[in-house]
């Protein structure tokens, strides 16, 4: 995955950009993303529709992998199984 590149889940209207990327495959409601929507979509793993927010950044447990969601949608962004976790904003310098 390139920095830039759009996915598409197959079984939601879920759509990231990727910020960061590795060779890992995404996964979006437990069936893995594409680069064009599929005609007919797929149905949702109930283990992974936590659903994702508009504007969010996604990444992994080691920061290898980071996802904008573009568009929101009933599944979860995964990878190898393990569900990605929105990044926190970082804590603004306090102005004594």
């Amino acid at each position: 995955m390139k920095p830039g590149t759009k996915l598409k889940s197959t079984v939601c209207d879920t759509e990231v950009m990727v910020i960061r990327g590795s060779d890992a495959e995404v996964a979006c409601g437990g069936a893995p993303m594409a680069d064009a929507k599929p005609a007919e979509l797929g149905t949702i793993d109930s283990a992974f529709a936590e659903g994702t927010n508009i504007g969010k950044r996604y990444v992994d447990t080691a920061g290898t992998v980071e996802l904008l969601c573009v568009k929101a949608g009933k599944g979860s962004l995964s990878i190898d199984g393990v569900i990605l976790q929105t990044k926190d904003a970082k804590p603004l310098p306090s102005s004594d």
